[in-house]
């Protein structure tokens, strides 16, 4: 196995379309239908990574980013945003620590790739730039489509 993915999302054929892509390449997965699910099985599943719709009933994915990096038990764990960013969107998951965004539609090589990117992270910092700067560099995390966030990180690794 690659690792552990805890996939969040409320649209019950999106999870399953993200547990397959990431099944074939052989990651173990675990899904939630919403952020207070998501909270729920956490610490039983021990995820390497999280991904996280932002619409949800009950609680939205960058409420549940901001418990999960408020947790000791799971601040270390890496949080993508796989959703239909707004620049808002992507300017409060950047200060929620979220560490990368990927919109939808995605590609799922992206996909991968960006679980893969952040499962093997070097080790840096949340929020360490390559550039030397401090903080996150939300730049890196917008193309420009409608708002959308695109594939990458919080912290400017691609």
């Amino acid at each position: 196995m690659s690792g552990r993915v805890l996939v969040v999302d409320d649209n019950r054929v999106i999870r399953q379309l993200i547990r397959v892509n990431l099944e074939l390449e052989g990651f173990e997965v675990v899904t939630a239908a919403d952020g207070a699910e998501c909270l729920d099985v956490v610490h039983q599943v021990c995820p390497d990574v999280v991904t996280l719709d932002v619409v949800m009933p009950r609680l939205d994915g960058l409420r549940t980013a901001e418990k999960l990096r408020s947790d000791p038990r799971t601040s270390h764990v890496p949080v993508a945003i796989v959703s239909a960013c707004t620049q808002h969107d992507v300017d409060s998951g950047v200060a929620a620590g979220v560490d990368a965004f990927l919109a939808k539609p995605f590609e799922p090589a992206e996909l991968v790739r960006v679980v893969r990117q952040l499962m093997h992270r070097d080790g840096r910092e949340r929020g360490a730039r390559r550039d030397g700067q401090e903080g996150p560099s939300a730049v890196d995390a917008v193309d420009g489509r409608h708002g959308a966030g695109r594939a990458g990180t919080a912290s400017g690794s691609h």
